[in-house]
């Protein structure tokens, strides 16, 4: 394991100029073009290890390269290639200062998708083979809600021995062994409009019906199980003097568990409008509670027992954003946050990597895939 440790750090230099391109490859969500450039310069790199397949989607490309190990038995990497930044947000895209560097989607998520590049480029490199056959999966829609990437990542974690995250670990480098089920509700509250002056008895206010919708929305919060409930976005009404007729609200869900969410639907959708008005609720939770399983307390076990022997002691994060874990951790053994160490994910001008720290992070993920 040691010599692995020793030929990344060795390369250090090498993974970041690899991180450097792909962070200059701008990838902001829904822009595919942008997008595939990352994903050519992601399979230029895997494609001498193994099998390339391209699925193309209007949200962009989804690559899947699978890397043959010692068994068929599988392991997922799983990875997203999308960041939050618009094209030109940040004044600088690559930013050093000491030991870190300042970049757009590096901590979220470039420089795991490398660390993870480098582990296997090491473990072949040092002689050996990973012990199981590796599905690397890199989806383009991430920060969206994975609609392209999802159907891929499910089919992939049915029957898989392990998948293993790239995104980053929790802020003190512990790795993910829960995340929060996330979503929205997109609602339409109707009523009818009529002169506030003079037939104001005629209208039917869509907004006094909202605010009686994101009273009884509100009840449903239980903050001793994690459960939360966010009306964050509110859009309605068309002049003082005119009785609302339509409202659009957006409600955020965050939970620990289905049954919370399968709760909140169910009460959700009994709310009573008020006379003369009507409730339109579309969607709801998009990503499902990444709960642990007992498989997911081996999988830690295992890497802390290797990261112990490279100099850090990972802790177990439970979290409450989401990421594509959650849509694996009911089919198959997950841990999330095998990227790079860093801070300040989706923050223009402050998102960073640890420069000393992607070595021993890749090590750890070229030791799962030795082990698990």
């Amino acid at each position: 394991m040691q010599s692995i440790h020793t030929f990344l750090g060795e390369n250090t230099a090498a993974m970041l100029a690899h991180i450097e391109t792909l962070v200059r490859l701008e990838s902001p969500s829904r822009d595919a073009a942008a997008i595939n450039k990352v994903q050519d310069a992601i399979q230029d790199l895997l494609e001498p290890m193994g099998t390339v397949e391209r699925h193309h989607h209007e949200l962009g490309d989804v690559l899947h390269v699978q890397i043959n190990g010692t068994s068929s038995e599988r392991v997922v990497l799983l990875a997203h290639a999308d960041t939050v930044y618009p094209h030109g947000t940040w004044q600088n895209n690559w930013r050093v200062e000491g030991d870190r560097v300042y970049a757009p989607g590096a901590y979220d998520m470039k420089a795991g998708i490398v660390q993870a590049i480098w582990a296997i480029r090491a473990i072949f490199e040092t002689g050996r083979d990973p012990r199981c056959t590796i599905d690397f999966l890199i989806t383009p829609d991430e920060e969206i809600a994975s609609h392209a990437g999802r159907p891929f990542i499910e089919e992939l974690a049915k029957g898989a021995k392990a998948v293993l995250v790239l995104e980053p670990p929790h802020l003190n480098g512990d790795l993910k062994v829960a995340r929060k089920g996330v979503g929205g509700y997109r609602v339409t509250i109707r009523g009818r409009a009529a002169h506030q002056g003079t037939e104001p008895e005629n209208g039917r206010n869509a907004i006094v019906s909202t605010a009686h919708f994101i009273q009884e929305v509100v009840k449903l919060q239980d903050l001793s199980k994690g459960t939360t409930l966010g009306p964050n976005v509110i859009k309605g009404g068309s002049a003082m003097n005119v009785v609302a007729d339509e409202v659009y609200l957006e409600v955020d869900i965050r939970v620990w568990t289905s049954e919370e969410a399968e709760r909140i639907d169910a009460a959700i959708k009994k709310i009573v409008p008020l006379e003369g008005t009507t409730y339109e609720i579309l969607d709801g939770l998009n990503r499902p509670a990444m709960e642990p399983s007992d498989g997911t307390f081996a999988l830690l076990e295992k890497a802390q027992k290797i990261a112990n022997a490279l100099g850090f002691n990972p802790g177990a994060a439970r979290v409450g954003g989401g990421s594509d874990g959650n849509f694996t951790a009911k089919l198959a053994p997950t841990i999330d946050g095998f990227g790079a160490f860093g801070a300040n994910a989706h923050q223009k001008e402050f998102e960073y990597i640890d420069i000393p720290s992607l070595a021993p992070r890749s090590a750890l993920i070229a030791g799962m895939l030795l082990e698990i």
